[in-house]
């Protein structure tokens, strides 16, 4: 499920530098797979395992957390009873994350492709302070050094610095829709274009229609802006019928981007036949786990109560 949205993944989040105050910016493996316990690691943790948690701090203000925070052993210190370990976001539970993603969870769902890797990201973040900053590089200055290692090290491992890989261009061609998030989500399409019909709506118009609900000044004013999604909710059952289990997807995932919780009911309808019909289960256990600790401003998991 590539979205975001949302306020649980695997992240780096800014610090308490002047210009980056209030600021929470969460760069997540592109898209999720639950990890029952530490021993359960992913390859590119190896890449990063060298570094400490506030390797970042001081040059760009960034904290290394959720699965850094496991391979620092926090998960076991916190006082959190309820740990929400679904660190990574992936297009299918069994593949491989396909980009690193940026969000600002308080500006709203959109997801900024950040390359494939972690090294990829913080460089590309790096070179995005320095241009706030004036744009020239100062030698023996600290950003130079960092971007120094990174380049360094990325090359000995034999990563990828572009913030568009050949792979995720592959994953482009694949996207059947870009959704709220704009990341996109991917669904087996056969040579017949079976496998997913686009919304009545276009991205806007369903925007307009959430709203609506979301913001209704009373009960009544709710239950009659909700009548064209309910309207929609029907096609996706006769799409669902006919094998195009996205266009359900789609609206599953939007509805969950949009953040209301007026659509919970119909996120748990729509979302879980979805990873059910393509096979994608897991993500239903997941989505319940979002839903249940859905925040703007406490990301850490570690420190929720």
């Amino acid at each position: 499920s590539s979205r975001r949205s949302s306020s649980s993944s695997s992240s780096l989040t800014d610090g308490q530098e002047e210009e980056y105050d209030e600021k929470k910016i969460q760069i997540c493996e592109g898209v999720c797979v639950r990890h029952r316990s530490s021993q359960e690691s992913m390859p590119w943790w190896l890449q990063v395992g060298t570094f400490s948690k506030d390797a970042l701090m001081d040059t760009l203000g960034l904290r290394l957390v959720g699965p850094f925070d496991v391979l620092a052993g926090a998960h076991t210190a916190s006082q959190n009873p309820q740990q929400n370990l679904h660190l990574h976001w992936r297009d299918t539970p069994d593949s491989l994350p396909s980009f690193v993603g940026e969000n600002e969870a308080k500006k709203g769902c959109g997801i900024t492709q950040l390359g494939d890797n972690v090294f990829a990201a913080v460089l590309l973040f790096l070179i995005r302070k320095r241009k706030e900053r004036g744009g020239q590089k100062v030698k023996g200055d600290s950003l130079e050094n960092l971007e120094s290692k990174l380049r360094g090290r990325a090359d000995t491992l034999g990563l990828s610095l572009e913030q568009k890989t050949k792979d995720m261009k592959l994953r482009d061609k694949k996207v059947v829709t870009k959704t709220f998030h704009g990341a996109g989500i991917v669904v087996p399409v056969d040579k017949n274009d079976v496998g997913y019909r686009e919304l009545p709506e276009t991205d806007a118009g369903l925007k307009r229609i959430c709203k609506a609900i979301a913001e209704a000044r009373s009960d009544e004013e709710r239950v009659k802006a909700f009548g064209p999604l309910q309207e929609m909710i029907t096609f996706v059952q006769f799409a669902n019928d006919e094998c195009d289990y996205g266009m359900g997807y789609e609206l599953g995932i939007d509805l969950f981007c949009y953040g209301s919780h007026y659509f919970y009911k119909v996120i748990r309808q729509l979302l879980p036949m979805a990873y059910n019909l393509l096979k994608r289960n897991l993500f239903g256990e997941i989505l319940e786990a979002h839903l249940a600790s859905r925040s703007h401003d406490n990301l850490d998991q570690l420190s929720a109560q």
